[in-house]
């Protein structure tokens, strides 16, 4: 039988309100940090400056998740766009592999789609290829951070990653949400497992074998 989750008193009362907090405080401090960001990616890739793409939140509801876009929107002679390899930019390599371009997200929590902490919020097409266990990923909010992406990022399986986003939701704690939020600070500083071993960022999900 699969567990389901139960929200403890830190979930219930602490950490929406400390996630707004947190969010709201990073966007005043880096606000101008922000506005470059957007002047330089305006000038390397062209408007708009904001990637914008549907995800599935909390119980799998659809929301707009918001990044600063790292691809140019090159197409071959047919118009079908080009291979992600081939659009992402050097300067667009350079903000995922510091994160920067994940910093519209803060936005996406101050609205209460995302939490600081939590699973990430991954393609839309990917929902009916989870089993029973993995779907449990999207019983809680899904995160800018979190325990996956301290523990691999891109450079673990995908397998390991939802086992991994499972565990979280089974062990929601302030102290552990803390420590993710520092051991991410640290990997993004590293840059640490940026890449898969077979793409530039995540090869795709195409479900789980057995």
């Amino acid at each position: 039988m699969i567990q389901r989750h139960k929200a403890g008193f830190y979930e219930k009362y602490i950490k929406r309100p400390q996630d707004f907090i947190l969010a709201l405080t990073a966007l005043i401090l880096l606000s101008p940090l922000m506005g470059l960001l957007a002047v330089l990616v305006s000038i390397f890739m062209g408007t708009p400056v904001i990637f914008k793409q549907k995800r599935p939140g909390l119980h799998g509801k659809i929301f707009y998740i918001y990044k600063f876009r790292t691809m140019t929107d090159e197409k071959d002679l047919r118009g079908k766009l080009l291979p992600d390899c081939v659009r992402l930019t050097r300067f667009g390599k350079f903000l995922r592999s510091t994160s920067l371009d994940e910093l519209p997200e803060l936005f996406n929590i101050l609205k209460g789609d995302m939490s600081i902490v939590g699973p990430r919020p991954l393609l839309v097409q990917y929902l009916p290829l989870y089993n029973e266990r993995q779907r449990r990923r999207h019983e809680v909010r899904p995160g800018i951070t979190g325990y996956a992406q301290v523990n691999g990022r891109n450079a673990i399986s995908w397998e390991k990653k939802f086992e991994l986003d499972v565990e979280y939701v089974d062990h929601i704690q302030f102290t552990a949400d803390w420590e993710i939020i520092i051991k991410t600070i640290f990997a993004v500083i590293k840059r640490e497992g940026i890449s898969s071993d077979t793409s530039v960022t995540m090869e795709e999900f195409h479900g789980s074998k057995g």
